[in-house]
């Protein structure tokens, strides 16, 4: 679970700061969850420098809540959550300052936007939140405002949940928690899957993937999975502390990204198929598949250009998919390998997409 947020302060000497604005959204890695937003009566004064860029003035604060008034509800949102934000050692050490003027130890992991999108989107000119958004075709309302920036910045964060294919993020998040008895164990861990198409992790103790699996039900799969008698299956649901899973909106996106993390992650109890194939050559040179999302109005985008598999995104606008240079940023990159090619073409031919783009 991610607490997302963003503060806006009065500026002012390193540790002096008073947070003027506050916005949280707790995300469970797929949608929100809950939500707090509330300006805060810093109770000093606020920079110029600062009234001018988030149009917030001491006027505007006379009757908003003090921070010692909504501390609670701060703690109870990101309790058992990371707090992601995009800088976030700044915001990191403004609500520690905050709660240390209360006499109130404020401890959270931390993820931020900054570093994660310097490592899974390399090379970009700015990673300014403006700035990088623009690049990635993510809209932002309300700039320098907390509500503004949280909502962009879990716009990133997504995106940067799809390109983590390492699920570096997701093992930092998992939660840890055994129990001694093995029924109701695998029965409160079904009771937080979706019935939706996409992949499962089964995590052990350490936060290590044992076992990735696939299906139009991710609900339904974990089930059978824990159904099953064979040595295997066994292993799995005695070693098995938590499933995470990433839903995928439909079955092609799904197949990618399954062949492509068991290369990389090379779950213990997965058996890796070899292609039986040596050749797969597609029908046209440049190509964007289109077809249903995650959520409604999203749309997943695979890219083939010059015959080769470049990756897959989801996408929101079409002006990110209409604008190539934009959507060669959002595309996770996927090897264009025998197997992929191989899943693309056998999709194509069984099943109706949205819709198919030739450039």
């Amino acid at each position: 679970m991610y607490a997302i947020l963003d503060i806006e302060t009065t500026g002012g000497k390193f540790n002096e700061e008073g947070i003027t604005e506050i916005a949280i959204y707790k995300f469970d890695g797929h949608q929100i969850v809950d939500q707090f937003i509330s300006l805060v009566n810093p109770e000093r004064e606020i920079q110029p420098f600062v009234v001018n860029l988030t149009g917030i003035n001491s006027e505007m604060l006379k009757n908003a809540p003090k921070f010692y008034e909504v501390a609670k509800r701060i703690i109870e949102i990101t309790t058992d959550c990371v707090i992601v934000a995009h800088n976030a050692n700044f915001d990191k050490r403004i609500l520690t300052t905050e709660f240390r003027r209360l006499g109130y130890l404020f401890e959270r992991k931390t993820l931020c936007t900054v570093e994660l999108s310097k490592k899974l989107i390399p090379n970009l000119p700015s990673y300014k939140l403006g700035k990088l958004c623009r690049s990635l075709g993510i809209p932002v309302s309300s700039r320098h405002r907390a509500d503004g920036d949280a909502i962009a910045t879990i716009q990133l964060f997504k995106l940067l949940l799809n390109k983590d294919v390492d699920k570096l993020i997701v093992k930092q998040a998992v939660k840890i928690e055994n129990t001694r008895t093995l029924t109701p164990k695998l029965l409160t861990i079904l009771d937080d899957l979706p019935s939706t198409t996409g992949l499962f992790y089964i995590h052990n103790n350490t936060s290590k993937i044992l076992y990735i699996g696939k299906g139009k039900n991710i609900k339904k799969k974990v089930n059978q999975l824990f159904l099953r008698t064979s040595k295997k299956a066994k292993i799995i649901q005695n070693s098995v502390i938590s499933v995470s899973y990433e839903e995928t909106g439909n079955e092609l996106v799904a197949a990618l990204k399954y062949n492509e993390e068991l290369h990389i992650n090379k779950p213990q109890y997965n058996f890796i198929n070899k292609p039986k194939v040596t050749t797969i050559e597609f029908s046209n040179e440049n190509l964007i598949v289109i077809d249903r999302g995650r959520t409604i109005g999203e749309k997943s985008v695979l890219l083939i250009e010059n015959n080769e598999f470049k990756g897959y995104c989801f996408a929101d606008l079409n002006y990110q998919i209409n604008n190539i240079k934009i959507l060669k940023t959002l595309i996770s990159p996927m090897k264009n390998s025998i197997h992929n090619r191989e899943i693309i073409k056998k999709y194509l031919q069984k099943n109706k997409v949205e819709q198919l783009i030739r450039f």
